[in-house]
């Protein structure tokens, strides 16, 4: 059994992770940590945990979570992880980060984005971008895995089949994501006030949101050139779900049955990622699942082609990507812990 902690186990992406770690054959919990909530059961914190995970969440002591743990999930703001992660990693855990600190490659471009600068830039190549349909033979075996983000996930897994192909004109691609509320956080701002996110839309970081530089990343390197997007997220009045809508001018005409073909030949036995013919993505159909659904359509106007994408954000955009990549890590079944079904409606 591999011995599992969590540092940040109390926002929500940290207790999607203790719940789906609390089911997984192969894990057991050792350390939950919260600043917040220290001494406090995860049940009181979260009534749907009651009975299911009856440990207290604790102070973080870096020293020892790194020794007893096999494996330690960080669940923290930007710029958090990367003061602690190596003590950990000296410590001899490896290490999963569904935060931001290690996916940029460039620590300029993280100071960029994220407003200061890199504590550990030596530890950036040592880190691989864990999105396992395209980095799966890369991820075993590593100390630490960056986590991508979910706005990421969904867009990445969207156009990698037509990046891999060599299928872009140079132009800009147009990235139009809605995310749900709990994308946000669990910290109380004015922006996820419910008065003012129900029956609202409301677009933010337009020009400039701090995954734009990760996509950018991750898709020039499928691409094996650079590439540019135009990136506009928006939050959407749900509580979970995202749902990304690409638009792309290709290099060449495609019928639909080619595109069609492309996305089914590059996602065949991939577990998590499903390829819809007949029916188009809904984040109601992936909710509580790993899942992502994807779609293309070509628009006989235009000639463009329109990708639709959609995932959980908590799941295959957070915690449930965080167990798969430890899954791989281990040599664990890449699916265990991760069977879920979707919940509808």
């Amino acid at each position: 059994m591999l011995k599992a902690s969590v540092i940040g186990a109390t926002g929500y992406a940290g207790q999607e992770l203790v719940r789906i770690l609390s089911v997984h054959p192969g894990v057991r919990l050792c350390h939950l940590a919260s600043e917040s909530y220290a001494g406090v059961s995860m049940g009181q914190v979260y009534p749907h945990l009651n009975r299911k995970v009856t440990m207290e969440c604790e102070t973080p002591d870096i020293e020892v979570i790194g020794r007893d743990s096999d494996v330690v999930f960080f669940c923290l703001p930007p710029g958090h992880a990367m003061e602690i992660v190596p003590k950990v990693l000296e410590a001899g855990a490896r290490v999963v980060d569904l935060g931001a600190d290690f996916r940029l490659k460039d620590p300029e471009m993280f100071r960029k984005w994220y407003g200061e600068t890199h504590a550990c830039p030596h530890l950036l190549d040592e880190a691989e971008y864990g999105l396992p349909e395209l980095h799966r033979d890369d991820i075993g075996g590593r100390r630490l895995v960056a986590n991508p983000g979910c706005y990421p996930t969904a867009a990445i897994l969207g156009v990698a089949p037509l990046l891999k192909a060599g299928l872009l004109d140079g132009r800009p691609m147009v990235i139009d994501a809605k995310s749900g509320v709990s994308g946000a956080g669990r910290a109380l701002s004015l922006q996820v006030h419910f008065s003012e996110v129900n029956e609202n839309m409301t677009p933010y970081g337009v020009g400039g949101h701090r995954h734009l530089p990760e996509m950018i990343q991750e898709m020039g390197f499928i691409a094996g050139r650079p590439v540019s997007a135009c990136f506009t997220p928006h939050i959407a009045p749900v509580t979970r779900g995202i749902l990304c809508t690409i638009y792309i001018q290709c290099s060449r005409d495609l019928s639909q049955e080619e595109a069609t073909e492309i996305y089914m030949s590059f996602y065949k036995g991939e577990p998590f990622v499903e390829v819809l013919n007949g029916s188009l993505p809904s984040t109601k159909h992936v909710l509580g699942s790993n899942n992502c659904h994807v779609a293309v359509r070509v628009d006989e106007n235009t000639g463009m082609l329109i990708v639709i994408a959609a995932i959980d954000n908590l799941v295959k955009g957070a915690a449930g990507q965080a167990v798969q990549n430890m899954n791989i890590l281990f040599g664990l079944a890449e699916c265990a812990g991760l069977k879920a079904i979707s919940i509808f409606p």
